[in-house]
């Protein structure tokens, strides 16, 4: 095997997002749902024999050092390949929206590079390697939307009921560091249950980083909004800036104000590469 390409590298909503403690490291206790969508980047693969990593940009410029060239060189590190690659990139989720786009796609090149160089490395040895460069990257290895909890790295899979939602990225971005900084952010809020979130997965909780990000950014406001306009009951993902709310039949949503981004999708059952790892040595 030499090539894979065509693969999708899906982005996530969290349904909700409670901050219930801080450790002593500074690091956030979290609680959430994560849900894949089909709002996806799509990355090429090929073998490079001169041990080399080199990107290509196919639709936007992206950081010289993004998330996907440090998870290539991380595995390639840890498991002392000789191999290199060449990863080509379809950019399609928005940056500094809170669905998670850049950990998918390293997460896919993971997953991708594992298979390619023969390594065939189990899931489990697979997944420090994703923490390491990012709190959500475990979460797309893992291949399942997913209750998360601590700092992001328990990960329980769980079913969602299939639907349809509206996501609209405004044009700002929210760094998601200042968020947690700031010294209004709520970090005690009672821990939930399966069970509990169970009886409306859709309705259940709030997102904790909300208000503070709406007052960073007022787009988030305006987006949340324009999308309540509708009767939606909308929320933020993650740290934002992206806004969605569930879609029920028949609704049609107009073109958004402005230029912002707007996406009709559908929630997936499993990730596109779920499977690629064995889940045992």
């Amino acid at each position: 095997m030499r090539s894979l390409h065509h693969l999708l590298a899906p982005a996530k909503l969290n349904l909700f997002l409670h901050i219930t403690g801080r450790r002593d490291d500074g690091y956030h206790l979290l609680q959430s749902v994560f849900m894949l969508i089909d709002w996806c980047d799509t990355l090429h693969f090929d073998v490079r024999d001169d041990g080399l990593i080199t990107r290509e940009d196919l639709t936007l410029a992206l950081p010289a050092d993004d998330l996907v060239t440090r998870a290539a060189r991380a595995l390639q590190q840890a498991s002392g390949t000789t191999l290199g690659a060449h990863i080509a990139i379809e950019k399609h989720i928005p940056a500094q929206a809170g669905m998670g786009g850049g950990s998918s796609d390293a997460a896919t090149t993971l997953l991708a590079l594992n298979r390619l160089w023969g390594l065939n490395w189990p899931l489990p040895k697979l997944m420090p390697l994703g923490l390491t460069l990012g709190a959500d990257v475990p979460f797309f290895m893992g291949g399942h939307n997913a209750w998360v909890e601590g700092i992001g790295e328990k990960i329980t899979p769980i079913q969602l009921p299939e639907s349809r939602f509206v996501v609209v990225k405004p044009n700002a971005g929210l760094e998601t560091a200042k968020i947690f900084r700031h010294p209004e952010l709520q970090r005690a809020t009672e821990t939930a249950t399966m069970p509990v979130f169970a009886v409306d997965p859709y309705g259940f909780g709030r997102n904790d980083l909300q208000p503070v990000a709406q007052a960073l950014c007022p787009e988030i406001t305006e987006a949340l909004q324009w999308l309540g306009s509708f009767g939606l009951s909308p929320r933020m993902t993650g740290s934002g800036s992206a806004v969605f709310a569930k879609l029920p039949n028949g609704l049609l949503i107009n073109s958004a104000p402005r230029d912002w981004q707007i996406r009709i999708c559908s929630n997936m059952a499993v990730h596109p590469q779920a499977g690629w790892a064995a889940s045992e040595s």
